[in-house]
Parts: C-alpha cells; sequence; structure tokens
C-alpha cells in the first residue's frame, strides 16, 4: 500500500500547520481535489460529518481517515490519499487519543470500494512500527526510505 502512495503520486508532507482540524481535513483532501477524484463538496460533507457525530475519523492516536458516505455525490473516482502533518492536529482538545498527524483520506464510488480500502489500509497499519516510522517523515526521501524498510 506504500507503493500505491507513491506510485500514483497520493502523497502529501505538509510543511504548513494547519490553524484547525477543519483546515486539516482539507488540506489531507488536496491531493484528490487535484486528482479530480473529488469535488468540494466531499470535503464539505467530511468536515459536516466530524462536526456532527465527533472525531470518528480518528481511527487511533495519531491516524486520522476522513471520509464520508460512498453514496456522495463530491466523490467521482477511487483512491486513497496519504498526508503527514508537522504536528498534531487537536479534533477534541483535551483528548490525545483524538490528536492525528497520519491522514489517510479515503474516497469511494460504492460501498464495496469503500470497505475494500478500509481492510487494506487497517491491515498495512497493524504492521508492527509503522505507524511510528511514518510519523518521523518530513522529506519524499524519508517516505522512501519507510517505503523500502516495510514492504506493505
Amino acid at each position: 500500500m506504500l507503493k500505491y502512495f507513491y506510485e500514483n503520486d497520493l502523497i502529501r508532507i505538509c510543511s504548513k500547520t494547519p490553524d484547525t482540524w477543519e483546515e486539516a481535513v482539507s488540506l489531507s483532501c488536496q491531493n484528490l481535489l487535484e486528482k479530480k477524484i473529488i469535488t468540494q463538496q466531499y470535503i464539505d460533507e467530511i468536515i459536516a460529518c466530524v462536526q456532527k457525530y465527533g472525531a470518528y475519523i480518528v481511527i487511533v492516536p495519531g491516524v486520522a481517515m476522513p471520509h464520508s458516505s460512498e453514496e456522495s455525490q463530491g466523490v467521482l473516482g477511487t483512491a486513497i490519499s496519504f498526508t503527514k502533518m508537522n504536528q498534531d492536529v487537536v479534533f477534541e482538545e483535551g483528548n490525545t487519543e483524538k490528536n492525528a498527524r497520519l491522514f489517510f483520506t479515503l474516497a469511494a464510488k460504492n460501498s464495496d470500494e469503500h470497505v475494500e480500502n478500509i481492510s487494506k489500509l487497517s491491515e498495512m497499519l497493524m504492521t508492527d512500527g509503522l505507524i511510528e516510522a511514518l510519523m518521523t517523515v518530513e522529506t519524499m526521501e524519508d517516505y522512501r526510505q519507510v517505503m523500502t524498510t516495510f514492504d506493505v
């Protein structure tokens, strides 16, 4: 999966620190937006869902998986992008379990692809040491090193 992000140019390493979690979600979606896999409507839906349901997109401490419904009109294709923020993004004040620095943004045209994406991503994230290694990435060279070390 690390190679998938690399080979499809779906990696962003942010030097800019987002002021809010909403800005962080928007930044994490930019790659998919630029590639016309999603529209601004999808980004707005993700933000609205987090505002309504809480930080459900933070799947484990440090890792967020921004996504909305696969029925969204704002999804034009299926892909996952990876965005590394330069510091933790706070989703819930006082709850560090809901901070995230690694963002894996999902877009899927149907429920089968949505479930498959979540499954692949979950399997990859269970690799011992991978999350910690991705947390240290600051350049594309760092990412390539992690990709070489972890063949997932």
